[in-house]
Formats: C-alpha cells, sequence, structure tokens
C-alpha cells in the first residue's frame, strides 16, 4: 500500500509546509539517502515515498530538517536550538499494508505514530 508522511506545525497549528524531508533506507548503523524532498502546502509529499509496488520490507528512516523550518518561519531560535533535525527510524514488515508516518513539531517537542 506504500509509504507517506505528514507534518503537522504544532507551534502555529497548522501543515509544516516548506519543510525539507530525507528518506534514507537503513542497515545496521549505515544509511544510504532514497530521496530528498519539500513537503507541500498540506504538509505532505506531493506522491507517496514509496506506492504499492516500489516499498519493501526492511528498516528505514526519515530526517526532517526541523529547526530550518522554524527559522524560516521567523521563530527566534536559541543558539544551539533544541531540535535541529528529528530522525525517525522505523521498520516495514508487510509491504501490503500502508505505512503512514506523521510527525507532530514544534521547535522543542515531537510525537509520531503509526497512522493508517
Amino acid at each position: 500500500m506504500g509509504l507517506s508522511t505528514h507534518v503537522l506545525d504544532t507551534m502555529h497549528g497548522c501543515p509544516a509546509a516548506g519543510m525539507a524531508v530525507a528518506l534514507y533506507s537503513t542497515q545496521g548503523e549505515q544509511a544510504t539517502l532514497i530521496k530528498r524532498l519539500v513537503l507541500n502546502h498540506d504538509g505532505r509529499t506531493d506522491a507517496p515515498l514509496f506506492d504499492n509496488d516500489s516499498l519493501k520490507a526492511g528498516t528505514y528512516r526519515l530526517t526532517f530538517d526541523v529547526a530550518a523550518y522554524f527559522k524560516a518561519r521567523g521563530v527566534q531560535l536559541p543558539e544551539p536550538n533544541f531540535l535541529n533535525q528529528v530522525s525517525l527510524d522505523f521498520g516495514v514488515a508487510h509491504t501490503d499494508q500502508h505505512y503512514h508516518v506523521p510527525l507532530l513539531v514544534s521547535p522543542w517537542s515531537y510525537s509520531t505514530y503509526r497512522g493508517s
């Protein structure tokens, strides 16, 4: 069913439009970049990160450029800022299921879960 993500800016109460995201495949400590993208006006990618046919079982990492996003929004962050990039490591066991990885984020906190 593919892989998707969605980011909500909990500080401003809106989608995190313009946030940079990178997708990696991982094997142990090694990470291989698959793609970089920027989230659209709805805080989502324009297309799935993987469609139904290309998602493979394995481990992955999504890295969200949180500090750059909030700085671009004009938020005054301390140096060093509390959150710079948020990396989420996750596994895909069932390629016949949809994996949705949402991120709810502010400059000081984040949460995630496996969505549908």
